[in-house]
């Protein structure tokens, strides 16, 4: 399987995504219900992101970013387009490396060979902007990719874990669907099943109201979360929808130029004295900059 039918720029990261997410997984023939060892398993993890910067040549994008984000935690990145949110979570899947700085996962830095220990050990998933999907794949063939790609688990526990995903993101019975034909919220919804299906400790989201109507942003806020209740995992969100961040969110950090210049909780954030961070919120929210006041 190649992403050469998916012409956006995230199916290319799709694929090298792909490739990075055996940990530790050899491909094996599974029969029934059988799973690798380990699949079944899923924990939040923590993240500690010290001094990271990036430059692409005299560009200075990532700037000294210092981040902790505790396991279980709806962590949400905000700010205007072009500030470096989401090549800050490029980092974070390893889809770029830092000119200096270190991201560590469960205490583990990301840039070295995997964890010796187990118990550091983790599996990561991201939801793209585009969604990314396979538009030549039913959406059964999307969820169940990367499970028949890398051999998890036998072909009859995979379809259940198809319909079970699909189940938690309302979209049951949509299996041999064709994604060519689904509406841009379902389309999204899809690819959030595709991330669960590898049981993620770390889910990541992509500018995830991107395209969608305030109507159907709403929706995939309610889907995201849901998933909180039932799914243990940590989660972070990049977006420059604040609304969409201060919902569901139990903290938030503002980019601005390539730094990071506020972090707290919905409340902290709305009620910040920072210009920038006031000006914000006031542009994207239409007058909350009144609240409180």
């Amino acid at each position: 399987m190649t992403c050469s039918d998916n012409n956006s720029k995230d199916g290319h990261f799709l694929g090298n995504f792909l490739a990075k997410l055996a940990r530790g997984f050899s491909p094996s023939v599974m029969d029934g219900e059988s799973c690798q060892i380990g699949y079944e398993g899923s924990d939040g993890v923590s993240i500690h992101i010290e001094n990271l910067n990036k430059s692409f040549g005299e560009h200075h994008v990532l700037k000294d970013i210092n981040l902790v984000i505790k396991p279980g935690e709806t962590f949400s990145i905000i700010g205007p387009s072009g500030t470096g949110k989401s090549l800050l979570l490029k980092h974070i899947v390893k889809l770029e490396s830092a000119d200096s700085g270190r991201i560590l996962i469960n205490d583990h830095d990301i840039s070295e060979s995997e964890p010796p220990d187990e118990n550091r050990s983790f599996r990561y998933s991201m939801v793209f902007q585009s969604s990314a999907l396979f538009n030549s794949l039913t959406v059964g063939e999307n969820v169940g990719l990367w499970l028949r790609e890398k051999r998890i688990c036998g072909e009859v526990r995979i379809r259940r874990i198809i319909h079970e995903k699909l189940q938690l993101v309302g979209l049951a019975g949509k299996e041999e669907s064709l994604t060519s034909e689904l509406s841009g919220g379902m389309r999204k919804r899809v690819a959030i099943a595709r991330s669960l299906a590898m049981n993620p400790d770390l889910i990541l989201y992509d500018e995830p109201t991107a395209e969608l109507d305030p109507v159907t942003s709403d929706e995939l806020a309610r889907v995201i979360n849901s998933l909180k209740e039932k799914v243990n995992l940590t989660t972070i969100i990049v977006s420059h929808d604040l609304n969409f961040a201060l919902y569901l969110s139990d903290r938030v950090a503002m980019m601005h130029d390539g730094e990071i210049i506020a972090i707290g909780t919905p409340e902290e954030i709305k009620k910040s004295q920072n210009p920038i961070v006031r000006n914000f919120i006031y542009t994207t929210t239409k007058g909350i900059k009144g609240e409180g006041e």
